[in-house]
């Protein structure tokens, strides 16, 4: 079966039948782009666009797949292409150019490095009018940005979440800046009653304990290692804090022994993969980004979001969260001392600290909103 051509909405050209979109995605366990692609999926206008979400992976394990129901629940078809490994590749790539062609599809929208690679050449294959893909961090491995740039020749439009993110693909990379377009993370900004003194009795920790927390997969990406290398010293400057890290990952092991060597069993607390991190940010003194590379990372955007002060690696993508709110917030990653001290700098002082999380939050309502992420895909998807 041939699609239909392409038909995207204006004005001047009117349309009775909304266009079939399909978003292809690695997985949708919970994560940043994982978030990022159901809230776009789930809030995109259905008179314009008829949606459906395509992951190569199985579905998630009964807890962790929260993102799955969410798309559930706004009426969003899910399909699962069950594949474990790399080994899938011609496999997946015949049962995504099945259901493209099946569900008649106009746009394909990718996300991430195996979805934008099996889904460009599915799509290609298919007929399918429109290839979008998305690229989401600065990724270090030569190889690859080399494959992926190799798939994605055949795309009309590739996302970057940051100016950095374009910039490093374009220069490291190769790929074609005339492709390339900057769409940042937007956020639910939906307040969250929280109940605090829960928060750390679920924790193990005590009342008048204060909270450095830190969230993100256990992976070296993310510089957890790194953070507990100065959590001694920073743990020795701030007595009333513990650190907080909150995640999973292949790392968690050799993160919970580092902190066992380093003598901090009892001031830092792992609580592994958990649902509920706007209550836990809620609870923090204070956000921390270590991270060694990134994108646009939505943990940062959502922390300031909930009205925390934060200091960050200034890797690709924080700057341009934090925007003229860099100073102070912002510091080199691997430069220990100043990560002590601007975190120290921060939540010793209340009234600096109070400070920091209005305009943080005033900040990301202003420039990060889900409906201006929305928007701006929507966009996209007519041209």
């Amino acid at each position: 079966m041939r699609n239909r051509p392409s038909r995207a909405p204006s004005a001047e050209n009117p349309v009775t039948e909304p266009v079939r979109i399909a978003f292809v995605i690695t997985e949708l366990d919970v994560g940043g782009a994982e978030r990022c692609l159901v809230n776009l999926a789930a809030g995109i206008d259905r008179t314009r666009f008829s949606p459906m979400v395509c992951a190569l992976a199985p579905r998630p394990v009964q807890g962790q797949d929260s993102l799955v129901r969410q798309l559930e629940e706004a009426s969003v078809p899910v399909h699962f292409l069950n594949l474990r490994s790399s080994l899938s590749f011609l496999p997946g790539l015949g049962k995504l150019k099945r259901l493209f062609r099946q569900h008649e599809i106009e746009v394909v929208q990718t996300f991430l490095f195996h979805a934008n690679v099996i889904g460009s050449f599915a799509a290609k294959s298919a007929g399918v009018s429109r290839i979008v893909s998305g690229i989401r961090v600065a990724d270090p491995a030569r190889w690859r940005m080399g494959l992926e740039r190799f798939a994605t020749q055949r795309v009309d439009n590739i996302v970057c979440v940051s100016q950095s993110v374009a910039d490093f693909v374009a220069t490291e990379g190769g790929f074609p800046r005339s492709k390339l377009r900057v769409i940042p993370n937007g956020i639910d900004l939906t307040p969250v009653q929280t109940d605090t003194t829960r928060i750390r009795t679920e924790l193990g920790i005590g009342n008048q304990r204060r909270i450095l927390l830190g969230v993100g997969r256990l992976h070296r990406q993310k510089g957890f290692d790194w953070l507990l290398e100065q959590a001694p010293e920073l743990l020795k400057r701030l007595p009333e804090h513990d650190l907080v890290i909150a995640g999973d990952g292949p790392e968690r092991k050799s993160l919970g022994e580092l902190a066992s060597r380093l003598g901090l069993k009892d001031r830092v607390h792992f609580t592994g993969w958990r649902t509920d991190v706007p209550r836990l940010m809620q609870a923090a003194d204070i956000f921390l980004l270590p991270s060694r590379w990134e994108g646009m990372p939505n943990v940062l955007i959502e922390a300031m979001g909930l009205g925390l002060p934060v200091v960050a690696a200034s890797v690709e993508g924080v700057t341009e969260v934090l925007g003229p709110l860099a100073k102070g917030q912002a510091v080199p990653f691997g430069d220990g001392a100043a990560f002590i001290d601007a975190v120290c700098e921060i939540v010793s002082d209340s009234t600096h600290k109070a400070k920091l999380a209005e305009v943080n939050c005033e900040r990301i309502r202003a420039e990060f909103s889900l409906r201006a992420m929305i928007s701006k895909y929507e966009d996209l998807f007519s041209i």
